[in-house]
């Protein structure tokens, strides 16, 4: 028995006196490379044209002609207002016209007669002014009629209600066998169609943002959003990065009192249609003039209550933490603006391993970021 607890008092003595390895971590240089700065901002889309369609002569609808929520063309045919009361007004006026027509030509071939005869004092002066009066009466009363039967045609083509401009129509606000009324009474509304694509995205711009960019413009640095199509990227609802591209369209003239921001526009081409008016997405433009950064992985940052640092393997393999300034994102990496050095070796994987001060098995991240592999430095 004493023999037994000797062995294994030996034995607990051994096992104690082996030391555990460093952990293992996976270390990164940061990546170098031109980047440009992007301001972020919250917009809603709004179409370029939007028309209410109502009616421009009043009747009874006898057609829809369009179905809810379908694109439409412009020209293409929306409601059929009953035109049989103005077709027979257009005829009456047809022959109105008629009529002053040969009145027209009775009176012109009167005062040619009356002219012919004055030379021979058949007839008065006073005669060949009234009958040069009459021919002019005659003229505007075929005036008159050619204007009635213009306005009686409108009306025909007026009760053929088109689409005004290509785009999306909404619904139905009115069905065949109603009467509506035309612009002469409170035009009825029929209808509604916003055009699609391209689309519009409006958004606000901080005072702080506008006064930097204007520097970077007068500097050289940056091109005014006034008179250059900037390039933007837009971010829709539930998407983590950009999916549409556009251009900067317009910047308002003055800040607005209440907000302090700026009004600004950007045109955003939609040719599958997927952006509606009213939708709210994520806008990015231009923030800076391009500049040689470092990147590293979101994932390799720490925070330490109110700064953001960084674990560094030394040449002794130890580790050190680093305090650095951010900058955005870029293509999925982090610029870091201040506090690291290019040929610094970031750990991006296994940061709960690693403590400040003691000392691991750094493995270099291979270049197409496979962890499970690499040499150690």
């Amino acid at each position: 028995m004493l023999l037994a607890l000797a062995l294994v008092g030996c034995d607990d003595k051994g096992q104690s006196q082996v030391t555990p390895p460093p952990p293992p971590v996976t270390v990164s240089q940061p990546v170098k490379r031109t980047v440009t700065d992007w301001d972020e901002f919250t917009g809603r889309f709004e179409a370029i044209e939007e028309v209410q369609v109502r009616a421009r002569v009043g009747g009874f609808i006898d057609r829809v002609a369009f179905k809810d929520g379908a694109i439409v063309k412009a020209g293409d045919l929306l409601y059929v207002i009953d035109p049989r009361p103005f077709e027979a007004v257009a005829l009456e006026a047809e022959g109105q016209l008629a009529d002053a027509r040969a009145k027209g030509e009775l009176a012109k071939r009167d005062l040619d007669r009356a002219l012919s005869l004055v030379q021979s004092s058949a007839v008065s002066e006073q005669s060949v002014d009234q009958r040069r009066q009459a021919l002019q009466a005659a003229r505007a009363a075929e005036t008159r009629a050619k204007g009635a039967l213009r306005v009686a045609q409108l009306n025909i083509e007026f009760s053929h209600v088109t689409a005004p401009i290509a785009g999306r129509v909404s619904r139905r606000l009115v069905t065949p066998g109603n009467l509506v009324q035309g612009s002469e009474g409170g035009a009825t509304l029929l209808t509604s169609i916003v055009s699609l694509d391209p689309i519009y995205m409006y958004f606000d711009v901080d005072e702080a943002t506008y006064q930097r960019n204007s520097k970077l413009w007068f500097e050289g640095k940056r091109p005014s959003s006034r008179d250059t199509s900037n390039p933007v990227q837009v971010t829709l609802s539930g998407e983590t990065k950009p999916s549409h591209d556009g251009k900067m369209d317009f910047l308002d003239n003055r800040l607005d009192d209440s907000t302090a921001t700026l009004r600004s526009r950007a045109i955003i081409p939609n040719k599958d249609l997927s952006i509606l008016p009213g939708q709210f997405g994520r806008v990015r433009i231009i923030g800076s003039a391009p500049y040689e950064a470092l990147l590293i992985p979101d994932t390799a940052i720490a925070t330490d209550q109110s700064r953001k640092i960084v674990f560094v393997v030394k040449e002794d393999n130890s580790v050190e933490a680093r305090s650095v300034v951010l900058g955005p994102l870029d293509e999925g990496l982090r610029v870091i603006r201040e506090g690291l050095k290019a040929e610094d070796h970031v750990i991006v994987d296994g940061l709960q391993r690693a403590r400040v001060g003691a000392k691991v098995t750094p493995t270099m991240a291979t270049p197409t970021g496979d962890k499970a592999t690499g040499a150690t430095p």
